[in-house]
């Protein structure tokens, strides 16, 4: 059912924010609806020791809403398709605004809620009647280098979305800082803003202070699906480039990357010296005992994860298999070059040699799996 049109001409507007900063979220939602009074903002937190979403409308006068609502899944996705969409609709239905921002609970990923609001966006969906604009991330550069490369974990900022979220904090900033179409920064750390710069997106913009931003602006961007989910696939890592030109930035990326596999056993003894430490780290990588597998690799807050993403046909539209990360840090000039160095060294004693890979693969048949505890087991 449609509601009747808004009275302002102009489609109205929907943004996401997301923030590993409670207080920063906020007052960014403040200072949006503060600056417009055709704005309005819908606050979501999870709670998940109460089973329950907080639900929070704000705009230019005030609370207009402030609603606990019980879940039946504490979790993102659910707050979003069963609470965020029929809300939007129907804020947006009112005619009353012509500006919506959806401000996630803190440390949310931002893609996932983009790709359900893209789709309830589209033509004959609940949502029909709005366009999406734009993700938008919120940093302090000022504590970016201690939240993307230290190793607290959510739960221990009291910053978990669910119950058993152990998710590392670094990896929860990294995630939104790679992800957004727009990064908004305060503070004037020149290493946080160093490592922002080399982890955003390339097709991304950088807005520095919250003055800077206004919903006017957010409205003129348009979210682009495609793009978006390009940004987040691990095959996206490349080498940012933007460089600083300021001499206090200690921030320093590096690209490893090769058309040779890893050695499982070799990559099981480098691995603490590739993947772990205060550095951020994803790519993708592929080993010889599966020769169709697209393998996942993703590092932060001193934790790494790998896992099967399936095959390259699958994965990469049948690229020839690549193994390729983008390494991200901070440190003064030797400590750097010691790091870079510890890892060059690595990935070079990781990666199978070509004599180990000339056969096709034939000296790898019958062999014992030993990734299959992180990977899965093998598929023919």
């Amino acid at each position: 059912m449609h509601s009747r049109q808004p009275t302002n001409p102009r489609r109205p507007a929907l943004s996401v924010l997301v923030s590993t900063d409670t207080v920063l979220r906020d007052t960014t939602a403040a200072s949006l609806t503060l600056g417009s009074p055709d704005a309005v903002v819908v606050r979501h937190d999870l709670l998940p020791d109460d089973g329950a979403l907080r639900r929070v409308v704000v705009d230019t006068t005030g609370v207009v809403e402030d609603v606990t609502v019980e879940l039946e899944h504490a979790c993102v996705s659910w707050s979003v398709r069963e609470d965020a969409v029929p809300t939007l609709a129907r804020l947006a239905a009112t005619g009353r605004w012509t500006d919506l921002v959806l401000a996630l609970p803190v440390t949310a990923e931002p893609l996932p809620v983009a790709r359900a609001l893209a789709t309830h966006t589209a033509d004959g969906e609940l949502l029909d009647q709005v366009h999406l604009t734009a993700t938008v991330a919120v940093v302090d550069l000022d504590r970016v280098e201690a939240d993307l490369l230290g190793d607290d974990l959510v739960d221990e900022r009291g910053l978990a979305l669910t119950d058993d979220d152990e998710r590392p904090l670094g990896e929860a900033l990294a995630a939104q800082l790679e992800q957004v179409d727009v990064v908004v920064t305060t503070g004037d750390d020149p290493t946080g803003s160093g490592l922002v710069d080399r982890l955003r997106a390339r097709d991304s913009r950088r807005i520095d202070g919250l003055h800077a931003l206004d919903v006017t602006e957010l409205a003129a961007c348009r979210h682009d699906s495609v793009a978006a989910e390009g940004r987040a696939h691990p095959l996206g890592a490349r080498n940012p480039h933007r460089s600083s030109s300021d001499p206090r930035d200690r921030s320093w990326s590096l690209l490893l990357t090769s058309r040779r596999p890893f050695h499982p056993e070799r990559l099981l003894e480098q691995i603490e010296h590739l993947g772990t430490g205060p550095v951020r780290s994803r790519g993708v990588f592929h080993v010889p005992d599966r020769p169709d597998s697209v393998c996942l690799w993703d590092g932060a807050g001193g934790a790494l994860c790998v896992a099967d993403l399936g095959t390259w046909q699958e994965v990469a539209g049948n690229r020839p298999p690549v193994t390729r990360i983008l390494v991200v840090g901070a440190g003064d000039a030797e400590e750097a070059r010691s790091t870079r160095d510890r890892i060059l060294d690595a990935f070079g004693e990781a990666l199978a040699t070509g004599a180990e890979v000339d056969d096709g693969g034939l000296r790898w048949l019958g062999r014992r799996d030993v990734l299959e505890p992180w990977l899965g087991a093998r598929t023919v």
